[in-house]
């Protein structure tokens, strides 16, 4: 017999994904390979733009694991918008990624509404649209090869 919960519970979230990533690693040549590297590690990656002030200007979250930079946050307040605050920070990221820790590709998604045109600029093309998700926005997932 099982019982079902409905909790948040991080310490069952990070069992649950340790569990996964095992199965997944045992699966896969691929990760398989990068076991008991650095880079079989989510490895976080953050970027944060301050005005002098202190107030944030912008900034990108993200992590680097398998070979790719996947970015997940990448914002730029209104105020500092087409200036080139968020190609600067997406470079950046995309630069740290490459040298530091020997990434070869990077991926992110955005909605319609947001910035696919900018990533497109950018370098990124669109590989995967989900239409409707959520109800009304279409998303996008992008990548880019880093070389």
């Amino acid at each position: 017999m099982f019982r079902i919960e409905a909790e948040v519970d991080k310490e069952r979230r990070d069992l649950l994904r340790s569990r996964l990533r095992d199965t997944n690693t045992a699966a896969s040549p691929v990760l398989r390979a990068l076991r008991g590297t650095p880079d079989e590690r989510d490895v976080p990656l953050h970027l944060w733009a301050m005005e002098d002030t202190g107030d944030l200007a912008g900034g990108l979250v993200g992590h680097t694991w398998a070979g790719w930079l996947h970015v997940d946050y990448l914002w730029v307040d209104r105020t500092h918008r087409s200036r080139g605050l968020g190609s600067r920070l997406l470079a950046r990221a995309e630069h740290l990624a490459r040298t530091e820790r020997g990434c070869a590709a990077a991926r992110l998604e955005t909605w319609d509404f947001q910035a696919p045109d900018f990533y497109r600029k950018q370098g990124y093309e669109v590989v995967c649209v989900i239409p409707d998700y959520p109800p009304g926005i279409t998303e996008y997932t992008l990548v880019k090869r880093l070389g």
